[in-house]
Formats: C-alpha cells, sequence, structure tokens
C-alpha cells in the first residue's frame, strides 16, 4: 500500500538532483533558439504529496511547457519536437553520468537513479511534453506507439478535467482543504493499486482528489 514518504533528507536530496537536471535541460533548449520552454515539477512532487509502494521505485513528474515555437510548426511538426527535446536531454544526461531517456507514450523517462549513501531507495524523472491552450486547457505530446515505426503518430492530447486546476488548488489552500486532498489522493492511489489499474499514474490521482475536493465544497 502507498504511505507517505518520511525521509525528508532523502526527498531533498532527490528533488534537487532531478530539478538540476531538468533546470539545465531547459537552458540547453532556451539558449538553443529553437524552442522558449521552462519547466516544472507537478502532481504530488509540486505538493509535497510525494508517496512510496512499500519499498518499491519512486517517480517524480515535470512538465516541460512549450511557450513558444521560432523554428517548428507546433501542430505539425510533433514528432521532430519530441526527438529534438529528447536529444537535448540525453545529453545533459550525459553529464551527470546517467543513461539516456526513455521514449514512452507520454513522456520522457530516465533510467533507474540511487543514491550511494544513504537512503538508496531507486527514482527517476518521467518528463511530459506540454502546452497550455487560452481556455487554461493543458495539452500533451503523445506518442502513439505500433508495431511499425513508419505507422507510429505524435500528436497532442488534452488532459482529462485540467482545466482550471491551478485555480482550485488555490481555492482549496485558502479555504484550508489541503489536508481533505491529501486524504483523497493516498485514498486514489490505494485504491487503483487494488484493483491493478496502472492507467492512472500519480498526476491522474492528483488531479481527481483536486475536482472531487473542490466540487464538494464549491
Amino acid at each position: 500500500m502507498y504511505h507517505w514518504i518520511e525521509d525528508k533528507e532523502f526527498l531533498g536530496a532527490m528533488r534537487s538532483l532531478c530539478s538540476g537536471i531538468i533546470n539545465e535541460l531547459v537552458q540547453s533548449i532556451n539558449n538553443d533558439g529553437l524552442l522558449y520552454v521552462c519547466a516544472h515539477i507537478v502532481g504530488s512532487g509540486a505538493r509535497h504529496l510525494e508517496t512510496q509502494n512499500a519499498n518499491e521505485p519512486i517517480d517524480l513528474d515535470y512538465n516541460l511547457n512549450i511557450l513558444k515555437s521560432y523554428d517548428f510548426d507546433i501542430n505539425r511538426e510533433t514528432k521532430a519536437i519530441k526527438e529534438y527535446i529528447q536529444e537535448i536531454f540525453n545529453t545533459v544526461l550525459d553529464r551527470y553520468g546517467l543513461q539516456h531517456c526513455q521514449d514512452s507514450t507520454s513522456a520522457l523517462s530516465t533510467h533507474w537513479i540511487h543514491f550511494t549513501k544513504g537512503n538508496q531507495t531507486e527514482f527517476k524523472i518521467d518528463l511530459a511534453i506540454v502546452r497550455e491552450e487560452r481556455d487554461g486547457s493543458w495539452h500533451r505530446l503523445i506518442h502513439d506507439k505500433t508495431d511499425f515505426v513508419s505507422l507510429d503518430r505524435w500528436y497532442w492530447n488534452e488532459g482529462p478535467d485540467s482545466k482550471g486546476l491551478e485555480r482550485k488548488v488555490q481555492w482549496l489552500k485558502t479555504n484550508d482543504c489541503w489536508l481533505e486532498v491529501r486524504e483523497a489522493y493516498l485514498d486514489k492511489k490505494n485504491m487503483y493499486l487494488r484493483r491493478g489499474d496502472r492507467n492512472h499514474p500519480s498526476f491522474k490521482c492528483y488531479i481527481e482528489a483536486i475536482n472531487e475536493v473542490f466540487y464538494q465544497y464549491h
């Protein structure tokens, strides 16, 4: 079952390393002049809701938000955008002595990382490539894989129930409802674990918990 991670020293070191890698990625992309991006940790990690299932590894989710494209057609060159970002990401990982990232359906994922001293729990970075529309909805770059690369598709997919998410977060925190969000989030993580449902990663559970508590009171 999932539980809150209590080792604050480990959490700090893990977040520092991962954020350092992502910050270097952002600087490298922006210095290259083809895209202008920013990045931030999202979901559970952004709100200090890090959980762990027994002693299993930990995922940290980051969004790489494309703010402006100078050289790519943002709607048509989705494959080229993901491959370009993956190449830069691998260059940064090389500098840290880490293995190259893997291209999953909805993210670029590092291999497992662990510290050689102290808490040696494994962790990894899942980096989603996103953009925000004017209506406040978020779209994630998806690589729809098939058995034949020539038939693969790359496209923007709107996140479920993602509109106005940060506005809801601020309302819940202002109105002292965050403890209930934490409880709802942990309940959902464990509910999907019991069901064997692997289609609800941490960020989906986070969105569901936010919406559930927000609409209960607002």
